[in-house]
């Protein structure tokens, strides 16, 4: 951060030389600079950059209220957020405005009669780009008094003023945004009356407050937010409102894993101790976000209600909490992640997708453990040949050697969530067809990802039906 600008007075501001810009040209001559200078604006955002992104810096350019519609955990408040980077870093505004007043352009009775009274020496304050950000999340007990204002009776009392002088209005969050980002989230949430109200802030500048027309031409760079109109039952934007927004811009789910890991990635708030102490094969981090593409998908979950990036981040971070914890149990000083260890993301599952009729029934447990199956069922074609369901008689397929371990004397394996990394390790090299295949199919497998890819192969083998896995209180059991 800059050093706050040492201009005091309105004179000293004229004598700087001092240019006034509205918000939105702030905006759009910032952007222009960061597109020339190559420079990145929406920083940690991933999978936008041919889509959304473009879209938004269109709307930014052509001087836009914007609004961003799309399901839960797609970015748009984050969007919205990192737009303050594309302001300058320090306005100038008359010292105690409620409104934020330009001092080459005031729009208030305040900050016009104060101008009239103290000429150059108008005492001038300043506020940083930081300070320039509004966020109201709309719900149905939002006032036209909270977005707007009010007539406020205590003022009017204090000032010994009449309810005939526009002094006695109270401000609300809209007039008090003058010169900033406000965003309004979730905008359909909002009743229509109080959608109206914003007709005229975005068309004429007009302010209407309990009978007062207040002629105040307000300086706002509007973002709102919105899920699909199909989605909310709540209500809806209502026609002429949507009318008055310049662009609406669909955001998305990422189109890839290799997307949703980069957006996993920086978005985990590890801590040391995880970064250091436990590790991810490659392999592990894959099938965590093919679970959120599987949601995305299947039959028991409300497709209409997202589902969203969040649920994949805190997966990681339940699935690196359960590795950790079994470590400090056993005293290993690192682990690394186990197929077994996806028990522990259930819970993060569960919390963060909407279930159908269907899945209710299923039960909320169930539907994320059929999704943890369906990723497996997914993925294991890209490393390993398919399961057939039929096998011909006689004619060894690439698993035989595995099932046949199985049947040899009643052959089972246990893997139990607290044992020791040594006797996870000697449990499954107890297989030893497992090796076999992963030296014919997967030859250049990392040797820390050797004991992950062996139990993957068991999983995938059970979720194809060849091999019987149950869970149990404290593990798991193939047999």
């Amino acid at each position: 951060m800059t050093e706050k600008p040492n201009i005091k007075t309105l004179g000293s501001l004229r004598a700087s030389g001092y240019i006034s810009k509205n918000i939105k040209d702030e905006l759009r001559d910032n952007l222009k600079t960061k597109i020339r200078n190559k420079e990145s604006v929406f920083e940690g955002i991933f999978g936008y950059e041919n889509t959304v992104i473009p879209q938004l810096e269109h709307a930014i350019l052509s001087r836009h209220n914007i609004n961003l519609l799309g399901l839960r955990g797609q970015a748009k408040t984050r969007l919205a957020r990192m737009m303050t980077s594309l302001l300058d870093e320090w306005i100038p505004f008359i010292e105690g405005s409620e409104i934020n007043d330009d001092p080459m352009n005031p729009i208030s009775r305040y900050a016009k009669e104060l101008i009239e009274k103290e000429g150059d020496n108008t005492p001038i304050e300043w506020l940083h780009r930081d300070e320039r950000f509004f966020e109201k999340l709309a719900t149905p007990d939002v006032t036209v008094a909270d977005l707007i204002g009010d007539v406020d009776p205590i003022k009017a009392a204090n000032l010994k003023l009449s309810y005939a002088d526009d002094r006695v209005i109270h401000f609300g969050m809209i007039p008090r945004a003058n010169r900033c980002i406000f965003v309004i989230n979730e905008l359909p949430d909002l009743q229509a009356r109080i959608q109206v109200s914003l007709f005229n802030i975005l068309q004429e500048g007009d302010v209407q407050i309990r009978g007062f027309k207040v002629r105040m031409p307000l300086d706002i760079q509007f973002v709102f937010t919105a899920n699909p109109e199909d989605y909310t039952n709540r209500g809806s934007i209502v026609t002429p409102l949507k009318d008055r927004i310049g662009s609406q811009i669909l955001t998305h789910y990422p189109e890839n894993i290799n997307i949703a890991r980069e957006i996993t990635n920086y978005e985990s708030s590890l801590d040391s101790r995880q970064k250091n102490g436990v590790y991810v094969p490659s392999l592990a981090k894959d099938l965590l976000e093919q679970i959120g593409f599987e949601a995305r998908e299947s039959e028991y979950v409300d497709s209409k209600s997202g589902v969203s990036a969040r649920m994949s981040i805190t997966a990681f971070e339940n699935l690196l909490s359960t590795a950790e914890r079994r470590s400090l149990l056993t005293d290993d000083e690192a682990t690394s992640v186990r197929l077994s260890d996806f028990v522990g993301i259930i819970p993060a599952i569960t919390g963060k997708v909407e279930l159908v009729y269907e899945g209710e029934q299923e039960g909320s447990e169930a539907v994320a453990q059929l999704l943890i199956d369906n990723a497996i069922r997914t993925l294991f074609t890209s490393y390993f040949p398919k399961v057939e369901k039929l096998e011909k008689k006689n004619i060894d397929g690439p698993f035989s050697q595995i099932t046949e371990w199985f049947l040899e004397d009643d052959g089972f394996l246990e893997i139990t969530d607290e044992s020791s990394d040594e006797a996870y390790a000697k449990s499954l090299n107890r297989i030893y067809p497992l090796d076999q295949i992963i030296e014919k199919y997967q030859p250049d497998t990392q040797p820390e990802d050797v004991l992950f890819l062996k139990e993957f192969i068991l999983w995938g083998l059970a979720v194809n039906k060849r091999l019987n896995r149950e869970r149990f209180r404290t593990g798991v059991f193939f047999s």
